[in-house]
């Protein structure tokens, strides 16, 4: 198997040819660009197979953007940890703890 790491840019990789890779178990995937973003679509392999490590695009902001960013996901944090989440693209998985 192999490993692409994809930091740059969607494009670099002809629309479909990651995913049918991944389905076919040939390759795993870290990749922090979507063709689509923000990443929503709770069907789309990059977001759901086990093979694949996804993170957000946040190479490079500005530092406005980076303390919007920020703010922001430490607002997920705190309702994640009260039990609350937020911004879910897969709430369907969500087990509150009792």
């Amino acid at each position: 198997r192999s490993l692409l790491v994809n930091t740059s840019r969607s494009g670099l990789i002809a629309p479909g040819v990651l995913a049918a890779e991944i389905a076919q178990g040939r390759i795993y995937a870290a990749v922090d660009v979507f063709d689509n973003e923000p990443m929503t679509d709770t069907g789309n392999i990059l977001a759901t197979h086990p093979n694949v490590l996804a993170t957000p695009h946040v190479g490079y902001v500005t530092e406005d953007e980076f303390d919007l960013q920020f703010s922001d996901i430490f607002d997920q944090v705190n309702a994640y940890a009260a039990g609350a989440p937020i911004h879910m693209i897969n709430p369907e998985v969500w087990t509150p703890q009792s």
